[in-house]
């Protein structure tokens, strides 16, 4: 029986199976075609998963010991391959090479005293993060582990380069390292749909790319900005800006900076700026240095000067209300040919911020005719007697965006300026005043405005509810700011895969939720640690007769499979709690599973004059299978140890998925978003610390806000949505 064909998924090749394979000789044909790694054989037969056809290799190969001299070593080999998984979660692999490195201290390979296909595997699960491994391959932090990798690879440099040049890119497995060319990129990028995916899950072409070309960018030469306004805290929108213009600068190895465009004091404070620092830091942007807009005021203000001696730009004392009237209709304003000298006359009294001076702005001398509305004479300065949150009270007036922002890219040397498509119109308007100004021309790129269904993202209307009390604060757990989704249970890198696989794509995104929250749970599952809670609220006492009087203690693993997620004491007595939705479930002579125990019978069921279940007996039957139970169920020991847990879970702010021009989100605010319960929990979730993400069995994903600090005070705990649609309350 030979091997005919290796099948595998195009953005997910088996790393592992096909280094095993080149190193032990072994022909491998292959092709990407398949959604699970398979291997085909002449006479039919077929093998299925990634360790399966590892194994497979492994004892098929010649190489001595390749899966273990004995059943201990094949055992100890097959404890690796369990452990290899966790390279490819982000959130871990760091703790994971930590692990592996300190393993590596006294001994030259993984398992006994030679290579074995759990080196293969560990090292396939380094190699195959790209850079990520390289980064740190390159510094003193793992130096066991290093040695063992480049021991492995200068062995096989051959069969290992193949293979890691065919499959692995700087961002890792399934990126090939060959060029895709520029209508290849394009092509992949018009084939997403709207929300980043094909209709058929598992073909090439489903995984969204964001391999597009920045125009006109030089490697080495390429400079960015992220310009947010410190008028509020950052949000999953702004993410994607932040997190675009962090790749193109990596792609491009050039620069990012971090400006503050703060020129409306009205909105703006420090306590923001603080906090959107914080959220970048979050975000793990990398940036060469902080400006603000601010810093340019002086610059500013002689350049609007310069264009009302150029005649570019006028002083215009028409109301708000006339003047948009006029802007629509293509109408001049009557001040638009007053003389240089009268424009300069009114210039100074907004300066001084007289009563004369705050009844003018400064317009630019555009175009009134123009079919794009942004070219009819836009502002480009305003008074404003505020005080500013870094300068106080200096200025009694202040650029606009649309004026500022032009100038401050020219000047800061930015290269290409990312913007979203909603700007798309005043695109030419940008152009238009960095050429009446004679400064260099910065490119634009646009890309699409990230919106999730059910969610606002208008600072405005954040703001609203902060000051309505209708949340605690910016970072709660119902906003979609960075802070908040993170407080909810969110981990940065599930944040960073999810906008960086819809890319830069133009095309309009209203996302689930939902995409979002199970990339969070394929990140989470693997290696938060379980726990058990039972609804305090009407929760029954079941009584195992023959069960021991005297509690006893056993250890066991936090995580079935993941040992890093250390242990935990059970408690095990003859009397438990359990739920009561579980316990009107059971019948007479039922035999259910105690989880992490064993079988019991119930014999008697109590129940009180409404019919609500009050108190079950049983007995154990620890020699019975669990395969042939019906429920399995979690449960706490009747002690004084448990501790008291506030279990919240959350709801979106709005009932309607998206508001359509018009609408008034004060219409569609939805009147329950928090949900309180009480529960008990083992005592072993004293230890719980801030932050820390579990598992509560058979309840759900939970991170901890309030950890434990005496017994009466809960701890509180946040429901992790698990990828499954969330429903709105009415």
């Amino acid at each position: 029986m030979e091997i005919k064909l290796l099948t595998f998924p195009v953005d997910s090749p088996p790393l592992c199976v096909i280094a095993a394979a080149k190193v032990a000789g072994i022909t491998l044909p292959s092709e990407a075609s398949a959604s699970v790694p398979t291997l085909l054989f002449s006479n039919g037969h077929k093998l299925h998963g990634t360790y399966i056809l590892l194994r497979y290799i492994g004892r098929v190969a010649t190489i001595p010991n390749f899966y273990g001299q004995n059943a201990y070593e094949s055992a100890k080999i097959d404890e690796w391959l369990e452990y290899a998984p966790i390279f490819s979660t982000g959130s871990e692999f760091e703790n994971a090479c930590n692990c592996v490195d300190k393993h590596l201290e006294s001994c030259t390979f993984l398992v006994g005293n030679s290579l074995s296909i759990a080196d293969i595997a560990i090292w396939s699960g380094l190699a195959g993060t790209g850079q990520r491994w390289e980064s740190l391959r390159k510094s003193k932090k793992y130096q066991n582990l290093v040695r063992w990798f480049n021991s492995i690879s200068a062995e096989f440099s051959d069969s290992l380069n193949e293979v890691t040049a065919t499959h692995v890119g700087k961002r890792g497995l399934g990126k090939p390292m060959t060029a895709k060319t520029k209508e290849q990129q394009i092509g992949n990028q018009l084939s997403k749909g709207v929300n980043g995916d094909t209709s058929e899950k598992g073909k090439p072409g489903n995984k969204s790319t964001y391999e597009v070309d920045l125009p006109n960018a030089e490697f080495g030469k390429v400079r960015l900005r992220f310009a947010p306004e410190p008028s509020g805290f950052l949000h999953i929108g702004h993410s994607k800006a932040a997190l675009l213009n962090q790749y193109f600068a990596d792609r491009y190895q050039g620069q990012v900076i971090i400006r503050f465009d703060d020129t409306n004091p009205a909105k703006e404070s420090n306590e923001f700026v603080e906090n959107l620092l914080k959220d970048i830091a979050t975000l793990g942007i990398k940036y060469e240095t902080v400006t603000y807009t601010s810093d340019y005021f002086p610059q500013l203000m002689e350049m609007a000067e310069k264009l009302i001696r150029e005649g570019k730009a006028y002083v215009d004392d028409t109301t708000r209300e006339e003047m948009q009237k006029q802007r629509m209709d293509g109408i001049e304003s009557k001040c638009r040919n007053n003389s240089v000298e009268e424009n300069l006359k009114l210039w100074k009294e907004m300066i001084a911020g007289s009563e004369r001076g705050l009844q003018c702005c400064v317009r630019g001398k555009l175009d009134m005719q123009d079919l794009n509305k942004s070219l009819r004479d836009p502002v480009y300065y305003r008074c404003n007697p505020i005080p500013h949150h870094r300068i106080g009270s200096k200025y009694k007036l202040y650029p606009t965006y649309d004026f500022a922002c032009p100038f401050v890219d020219a000047i800061e040397g930015i290269t290409h300026a990312l913007r979203s498509s909603e700007y798309h119109d005043r695109n030419a308007q940008y152009y238009r005043i960095q050429e009446d100004m004679g400064l260099r021309k910065v490119y634009i790129y646009e890309f699409s405005r990230l919106n999730m269904v059910y969610t606002l993202l208008s600072k405005r209307k954040l703001l609203w509810f902060v000051q309505n009390g209708r949340v605690d604060s910016w970072d709660d757990p119902r906003f979609p700011t960075v802070q908040g989704i993170v407080r909810r249970g969110l981990k940065v890198e599930a944040l960073v895969q999810f906008i960086l696989e819809q890319g830069a794509s133009k095309n309009l995104n209203l996302m689930e939720w939902d995409k979002l929250w199970t990339i969070n749970k394929k990140l989470i599952d693997p290696v938060c640690p379980r726990h058990t809670a039972v609804v305090e609220e009407r929760r029954v006492l079941l009584t195992l007769t023959n069960a021991p009087e005297k509690p006893f203690v056993r250890t066991i693993p936090r995580h079935k499979k993941f040992e890093g997620a250390g242990d935990k004491c059970t408690t095990y007595t003859n009397r438990i709690w359990i739920d009561y939705a579980d316990a009107e479930s059971i019948s007479v002579d039922e035999e259910i599973t105690l989880m992490d125990w064993g079988n019991a019978i119930v014999k008697e069921i109590v129940k009180d004059k409404d019919g609500n279940v009050t108190n079950l007996t049983g007995i154990l039957h620890l020699e019975g299978s669990v395969k042939t139970t019906k429920l399995k169920l979690t449960w706490l020991p009747e002690t004084n140890e448990l501790v008291n847990l506030s279990l919240l879970e959350f709801d979106y702010l709005i009932t309607k998925k998206k508001l359509d021009e018009g609408d008034d989100f004060l219409d569609v605010l939805n009147p329950c978003t928090k949900k309180e319960t009480a529960a008990l929990g083992d005592s072993n979730m004293r230890n719980l610390k801030r932050g820390e993400v579990l598992q509560l069995e058979r309840k759900g994903y939970f991170r901890c806000d309030v950890p434990f600090t005496r017994p009466s005070k809960p701890i509180v705990l946040f429901a992790i949505p698990d990828g499954r649609q969330q429903t709105v309350s009415k």
